[in-house]
């Protein structure tokens, strides 16, 4: 995990770069996401800024994390069903072991998948842009209460 406050840090003077105005609410949004341990979606993000924000919408949260995302400050994790997750604590490719029951995901570092994109780009003559690599299983506190 990045340092949240670095990442914080970061992400503003991106925002700033890019002349886009530094409110409360889109304060609160950069805070969350710089610390984003669980990959939260919108919609938790949206119920951690209630009681500070009771009057900003849904709306208003999915509309931050895409211009942060759209800045490359956010990683977006979508799934078939739908929903999307975002990681603004480490927003580069990175790989993640997802829990199929409770839906906790984890970053993982693995020092060989720079071996391994170099070794797809190779194998297909491929210039790899960017790459998403996830292990689903069944996390240790889902197992231990079956």
């Amino acid at each position: 995990m990045a340092d949240p406050k670095m990442r914080f840090d970061t992400i503003v003077k991106n925002l700033r770069e890019n002349n886009h105005k530094l409110t409360p609410q889109r304060l609160a949004i950069v805070k969350i996401l710089s610390r984003s341990e669980g990959h939260p979606n919108v919609e938790k993000i949206y119920e951690h800024l209630q009681d500070d924000f009771p009057t900003m919408s849904l709306a208003t949260v999915y509309r931050n994390v895409m211009l942060m995302k759209s800045l490359g400050e956010v990683l977006e994790l979508g799934f078939p069903d739908g929903s999307n997750r975002y990681d603004g604590n480490k927003p580069d490719p990175h790989p993640h072991v997802i829990c199929v029951q409770c839906k906790k995901i984890i970053d993982l570092d693995l020092a060989t998948l720079k071996d391994m994109t170099e070794e797809v780009a190779d194998e297909t003559g491929f210039k790899i842009l960017t790459h998403r690599l996830d292990f689903f299983g069944i996390c240790r506190n889902c197992t231990n209460n079956s």
